[in-house]
């Protein structure tokens, strides 16, 4: 791998010139219509426009241009599911966040948007009176907002006076910022197990991961995946996972002993490590961890005290840091960590703050991790 890597940062907030953020939010409720265009427009968001069912909100695209499609799942005449890839074809990189109540049903629903082109879901309180009342869904709304409302460029990077003047020039770009690989450990041993940490878009990065492995050669080591996800979610998350790979996944259970060729997915709302001694599952109701429950730092610690040098690990797209503690014990401890590049990140929080802490073995693009875990798993990267 080589010594190091560039790149170029592009997280931060909008400059202070920028148009704001321009929202289209599609719900069948007037109620939470208001109520999210109140919020936004509070937080110093544009709304566009609002929608009743689909078909309204497909035929306002054009008049209103909006960043960001805040969709719901379930509306008359056209839902959600059935909006998204019309959506998209008429405005390719359109962000689309999806929105559903919390059930099973709903969560398998929003995850097979992902694999669509939607670029996140948000769960939403079962009764308008509980999104009255909920502070953590107005308060992930604005966030995701903020975060993908920048993702689509609206202004050409250069601007024609109507006056003949010189045209004005796009803002310089930021300095690259240098990242220092970690070299690679003199002598490495054969991995036990195959750490994944995620967040924001990892659904389909994970899955996109393990397909590349294959599952002949995942069914060498158990696979331990920490998604930042809610209760219900993960259980259907690992469902996916399960029948994209085809090998037997599931959440994890407390006790449960870790077997080759099975993948456990952190249950939503709970921290999952492995128990001293024996290699199994520990799960725990205790404090969040970076914001976090289930946490990545939780799980990499576990590990580079179980397994020590024989974890092979990454960190995918996500927001925050969440993972970066962990990932130095786990290096500490000999073992191997790669992170997703920027480039190819939804959002480059966690594999960014790996990758600038100097913890990370190699920086790479989404379409090379898996092979490059592959390599790891087969020999043929020690």
């Amino acid at each position: 791998m080589p010594a190091a890597l560039a790149v170029t940062s592009h997280s931060g907030p909008l400059p202070a010139a920028s148009a704001p953020i321009r929202v289209l939010i599609a719900d069948d409720s007037a109620v939470v219509r208001g109520l999210v265009a109140r919020w936004l427009a509070e937080a110093g968001f544009e709304v566009a426009g609002t929608a009743a069912n689909g078909r309204i909100a497909l035929d306002a695209l054009a008049r209103h241009d909006p960043d960001v499609v805040l969709l719901d799942i379930d509306m008359p005449e056209m839902d959600g599911t059935q909006a998204l890839p019309l959506m998209l074809a008429r405005v390719p990189g359109l962000q689309v966040v999806m929105m559903s109540t919390l059930t099973q049903r709903n969560a398998d629903i929003s995850l097979k948007c992902l694999a669509l082109g939607a670029v996140d879901y948000l769960p939403k309180p079962e009764s308008a009176r509980g999104v009255t009342s909920s502070d953590s869904f107005r308060s992930d709304l604005i966030e995701r907002v903020r975060l993908f409302g920048g993702k689509r460029a609206r202004r050409a990077a250069v601007v024609p006076s109507s006056h003949g003047a010189a045209p004005l020039a796009a803002p310089a770009p930021r300095a690259a910022t240098p990242i220092v690989l970690r070299p690679k450990p003199r002598t490495t041993v054969p991995p036990r197990c195959l750490l994944i940490g995620a967040s924001t878009g990892g659904p389909r990065a994970v899955g996109d991961v393990l397909e590349k492995i294959g599952a002949a050669t995942l069914r060498s080591v158990p696979v331990l995946i920490v998604q930042h996800m809610p209760p219900v979610f993960t259980a259907v998350f690992a469902e996916h996972l399960g029948a994209r790979v085809g090998l037997p996944a599931a959440e994890a259970k407390a006790d449960e002993r870790l077997q080759p060729g099975r993948i456990y997915v952190a249950p939503g709302g709970r921290h999952m490590g492995l128990a001293r001694g024996e290699p199994v599952i520990r799960l725990d109701d205790g404090p969040v961890v970076n914001f976090c429950r289930p946490a990545v730092d939780v799980m990499f610690f576990d590990a580079a005290t179980v397994f020590g040098a024989a974890t092979l690990s990454v960190v995918l797209t996500g927001m925050g840091a969440d993972g970066t503690a962990g990932a130095r014990a786990l290096v500490e401890a000999g073992g191997i960590m790669l992170a997703q590049d920027e480039a190819t990140s939804t959002v480059w929080g966690m594999p960014g703050s790996v990758a600038k802490a100097g913890l990370a073995h190699g920086v790479l693009p989404l379409p090379e991790i898996g092979p490059a875990l592959k390599a790891q798993l087969t020999g043929q990267g020690r």
